[in-house]
């Protein structure tokens, strides 16, 4: 676990074990640098003194090497020190428990299960050893299925030392402020860090994204001493921050400051009157509409190390409320800290290293209930924004979904840096082709692709487009995030394929529902479909009448939805629908009957189904178009055999006349609609 304080949280408590009757100056001077928290020099140091202590005692100075190689985020050196302490027989089981740690830390974590392990049968906390063993499990996954966000170095504004916290100065969200150790930074070396005491520092950037070379803030701001995590108001009147007064002889102990703007600098800072001498308070930030403040602390009543706790300004007495506590849902025995709230006030983001995380410090979101309560488990945000580092200190672009944050992993300039993130859009496709279905009767053409064909995408958030297929019966749409979508086709007389190149394709009743609701990467999808060609005589299933009448039996009419289908799939198609008889009596009384049946089949489509009347032409062939020539049926073995010959011949039949048909009653296409203003792209608040 690295030292989280990054100059701000100096005060971890010092492990107190005895060495009274070992009384080497090297040890000694090992010891005190440790217990002062000078961890850089308490390693060297410890090495040294290794050398020549009796064997009872290296186990306890590895551990303390290993701890204080770990607080420098050393983990490797803390790894091999905590093995050397394991092998030299160091009794507590907590050394498992460290080293359990530093191992997950380098994303070692099915080592780091066995060493949880190892802590909880050494009879170690086995609540702490089964989340560590949780937290591992959970890491593996976020490690192998990353999030969308692609995070990057902010290599034009990080140094090799550390460079940590920003915040947004304005708000355009064009000057970050952020701590860091620099050259530069006032003060001098930081004998707890062993680099420069932290500063407060300021980079602006430009219409091209580029970040200016950072300055210093004015010396009421930034002193000799360290400051850390920087707040600047949303008015841009007010910055928060922490600061650790230094005194010889004393534990330094940070506090909550605040400066007022005066001109085009700042003013003197002063101490937030609940922040006192006596215990920790750092990280301040504040939500937009200024009345609450969080920050992190080690005050009594809390439930570990650091906890999250906020504060509420009275406008009408010009004061600060008493601190609150959190609640167990955001704090743990653990540490949390680097809190950050969202703009609308709704997310709380904060780092912690107790809730099952990926590393050190993860970041997690927390959001109230209506209560304005922490009540809700916490989440944590996962890789790439979390890794097996130490990550914190978030903050987002207004309601974008872009931001920055710092972390020590691995690919950066040095230390701390702090790193931009973004979500990309997710891309959705939808492609297809339309193919001709062929000539139901005998084939031809089947599988050619089919030009011309109108495809209709109609999409939950009243979006319409429309593309018309090219030569190849190709099409492709672009699709927006969480919308469901309708895909239809819609032929004319200029659809055409190879085979069919005149008189057009019928529409199909067939429609896709295509959704992207849900997906959370990138995804093509692919709806095909298949048109039919207007051949010059289309048939329909047996339309059956009374026997030698006119009259639909119920069968017949459920032949007819056949045709209605088609019509009401195509509606610019004019047909003319003819019925046949077959050769058997007399030719006049046939004609008469099919003429009947015709307009019988007319009338039902028109009447009963409302189709206009302006689109069915109704005619009646009688026994001048035999499907089934005389001298064939002759030919039949058979009565039965004959029947059922002249019944092929009693049919119902259709074909296009034309694709021109308007119907004036028609509800008018939709339009498009306008992009609402809460749409647009967030405008500066």
């Amino acid at each position: 676990m690295k030292n989280i304080t990054k100059v701000t949280l100096t005060a971890v408590a010092a492990l107190t074990i005895s060495f009274s009757a070992f009384s080497q100056k090297a040890l000694e001077k090992a010891d005190l640098a440790f217990e002062n928290h000078q961890y850089y020099d308490a390693v060297t140091l410890y090495k040294s003194a290794y050398q020549k202590a009796p064997a009872d005692k290296k186990g306890t100075i590895m551990f303390r090497a290993g701890y204080a190689s770990q607080k420098i985020n050393d983990y490797k050196g803390a790894e091999s020190y905590y093995q050397k302490a394991i092998s030299v027989n160091y009794d507590d089981p907590i050394v498992y428990y460290r080293l359990a740690q530093v191992l997950k830390c380098q994303q070692k974590y099915d080592e780091a299960i066995v060493e949880f392990n190892n802590y909880k049968n050494k009879r170690g906390d086995a609540k702490k050893a089964d989340l560590g063993v949780k937290s591992c499990q959970l890491a593996q996954q976020w490690t192998d299925n990353p999030l969308r966000y692609k995070v990057e170095n902010m290599s034009m504004i990080n140094t090799k030392q550390r460079d940590y916290s920003p915040c947004f100065a304005d708000k355009k969200y064009q000057l970050l402020n952020f701590a860091s150790t620099r050259d530069g930074s006032t003060g001098d070396i930081d004998m707890v860090t062993g680099s420069n005491h932290s500063d407060i520092w300021q980079s602006k950037v430009d219409k091209n994204g580029k970040w200016s070379t950072p300055v210093l803030l004015p010396p009421t701001i930034s002193t000799p001493v360290n400051e850390g995590q920087p707040w600047v108001s949303k008015k841009g009147d007010m910055i928060f921050f922490t600061r650790c007064p230094e005194e010889k002889g004393k534990t330094n102990v940070c506090g909550l400051y605040m400066a007022k703007k005066q001109g085009s600098t700042w003013g003197e800072a002063v101490k937030l009157p609940f922040s006192n001498d006596t215990v920790q308070f750092v990280h301040p930030s504040l939500s937009a509409d200024g009345k609450i403040l969080y920050f992190s602390s080690k005050m009594k009543g809390g439930y570990g190390s650091y906890d999250i706790w906020s504060c509420t300004y009275d406008a009408k007495s010009n004061a600060w409320g008493q601190p609150k506590n959190l609640g167990p849902s955001v704090n743990t025995e653990g540490i949390e800290a680097y809190p950050t709230v969202s703009n609308d006030g709704k997310k709380l983001y904060f780092s912690s290293d107790y809730h099952p995380g990926m590393g050190g410090l993860d970041i997690f979101v927390a959001e109230p209930d209506a209560s304005g309560k922490f009540t809700k488990p916490v989440e944590n945000m996962k890789a790439p924004i979390n890794s097996s580092y130490d990550d914190f200190g978030i903050i987002f672009e207004g309601k974008k979904l872009k931001g920055y944050f710092t972390s020590n992993r691995e690919g950066g300039k040095g230390d701390d840096d702090i790193w931009s993130f973004y979500l990309p859009p997710m891309t959705f496709n939808l492609k297809g082709s339309v193919f001709n279905c062929g000539d139901e009767n005998t084939g031809k053409g089947q599988g050619e692709p089919v030009e011309g064909v109108k495809v209709k995408l109609i999409g939950s958030n009243g979006s319409i487009e429309e593309v018309t297929t090219a030569k190849n019966g190709n099409y492709t749409f672009k699709l927006k995030e969480a919308t469901t979508y309708t895909v239809s086709t819609e032929t004319s007389k200029s659809s055409k394929s190879v085979s069919f190149p005149k008189d057009g394709f019928l529409s199909t009743k067939d429609v896709r529902v295509v959704t992207t609701v849900g997906e959370d990467k990138s995804k093509d999808f692919q709806a095909d479909f298949c048109v039919k060609p207007v051949v010059p005589v289309l048939r329909m299933p047996k339309v059956l009448f009374e026997l030698g009448k006119a009259t639909l039996t119920p069968a017949g009419k459920d032949s007819l939805n056949y045709l209605f289908d088609i019509l009401k799939d195509n509606p610019g198609i004019v047909v003319e629908l003819s019925a046949h008889t077959d050769n058997q009596g007399d030719a006049k009384a046939n004609m008469k009957l099919s003429d009947e049946r015709a307009a019988t089949s007319r009338n039902f489509l028109v009447s009963e189904k409302g189709i206009n009347e302006k689109r069915i032409m109704a005619k009646g062939l009688g026994a001048t178009q035999l499907l089934i020539p005389d001298d064939l049926i002759k030919k039949a073995a058979s009565k039965e055999e004959r029947d059922a010959l002249h019944e092929k011949n009693r049919r119902v039949e259709f074909k296009v006349l034309n694709f021109d048909f308007v119907d004036p009653n028609a509800p008018k296409a939709p339009t498009k609609p306008k992009k609402a203003a809460d749409d647009e792209e967030e405008d500066e608040e």
